[in-house]
């Protein structure tokens, strides 16, 4: 499995003209996409060790992570297994001819039925439950949702309709909590604001829901709109798997126009045409695999990465921050995909979605 990474891995850092078109040179091979699929089935299926995040309102709520999540009890979290159903999804979509289709599509049968998803949706709906998964795996629902959406296939279409109702829970969601979210969130881990936001405005315009849309945008300007300078050079944070100041450039260059993005861009990250912060344009070091806050790190490179293309992507051609950005991104890649199958659970249960985002971005 370790070869195939490397030999990917390869074939990222040999395409040089990609990097200067600003078209991302990272792409997936069937291969690839084989040994991740096999990474997700694993810990789809993986009930324990599990931390639930769950709180408990009476002796009746003490039940097993399958019992309360039918669907979404594997991966260790319940964030991990939504976005490992995305990258299944995902990789089924890209390619159809999977040496695991069929052990693939017998997963998401099993698991995204309308009974099952009707239990997420209500629990959601339970006292004490208005902050589970708040914006983290509120976005990895909503993205499964955005690609189960976008898919021609008779059971994609069907367990589309079955994620319905939690898909339309967290919608919901969001347009209760937004308004009341005087602040963002700037950190380099789940409740991060920017990642939850960007995500969801994908759906909303994948699916045309224009109030969703509208909200996300108007958040998106008020908190983001007048930064500058922003203090890129303190990053990473220990436990980071996220970039604070990548991901909000990588939210507002969805929300902004070219010629506006570009101004702002410059004012909130005015050395990247010179790759500064040098903190910011260095891979992160991972001393522990094992450990499941050091590993993290490796999920930042690979967010780093796919952050660094996107920005690049809303770049004029000439612009040198462009290649900086794209040259960047090949670099955290390298650094990162080669440990996605590290032989440890603590990384396995989810880099690869992050790994599969990364190399199948649009």
């Amino acid at each position: 499995m370790k070869r195939s990474l490397v030999f990917v891995l390869f074939a990222i850092l040999a395409t040089p003209a990609a990097a200067q078109t600003g078209g991302s040179p990272m792409k997936l091979k069937q291969e690839q996409a084989s040994s991740f699929a096999k990474l997700a089935l694993k810990g789809l299926q993986n009930e324990y060790p599990n931390k639930p995040g769950h709180v408990l309102n009476e002796d009746a709520d003490n039940k097993t992570p399958k019992a309360l999540h039918p669907a979404f009890y594997g991966c260790f979290d319940w964030h991990s297994s939504v976005h490992g159903h995305w990258m299944l999804v995902r990789l089924l979509r890209r390619f159809p001819e999977l040496p695991e289709r069929k052990q693939i599509r017998a997963v998401l049968a099993e698991h995204l039925t309308a009974k099952n998803l009707q239990i997420e949706a209500d629990y959601f709906n339970q006292p004490n439950r208005k902050s589970f998964e708040r914006t983290y795996g509120w976005a990895w629902a909503l993205k499964l949702a955005e690609e189960l959406h976008a898919w021609d296939d008779a059971e994609g279409k069907k367990w589309s309709k079955n994620l319905q109702p939690l898909t339309d829970t967290l919608v919901a969601r969001y347009r209760a909590f937004l308004p009341k979210q005087t602040y963002p969130i700037r950190t380099g881990v789940h409740p991060n604001t920017a990642f939850g936001l960007a995500f969801a405005l994908d759906y909303a315009k994948a699916v045309d829901h224009k109030a969703l849309r509208d909200l996300i945008e108007e958040r998106a300007r008020t908190y983001y709109g007048k930064d500058a300078d922003a203090p890129a050079r303190w990053e990473p944070d220990g436990n980071d798997f996220f970039s604070p100041s990548l991901m909000e450039a990588d939210l507002m260059r969805r929300v902004l126009p070219a010629e506006k993005y570009v101004v702002w861009l410059n004012g909130y990250l005015p050395g990247i045409a010179k790759s500064e912060p040098k903190t910011l344009f260095t891979p992160a070091t991972v001393t522990d695999r094992s450990d499941p806050q050091i590993v993290h790190l490796d999920g930042l490179n690979l967010s780093r990465a796919w952050c660094m293309n996107g920005i690049a992507s809303a770049l004029p051609k000439d612009d040198p921050a462009r290649r900086r950005l794209m040259e960047s991104a090949a670099v955290h890649a390298e650094a990162a995909l080669k440990h996605v199958a590290s032989g440890d659970y603590a990384g396995e249960h989810w880099l690869a979605s992050f790994a599969v985002y990364l190399l199948t971005a649009e």
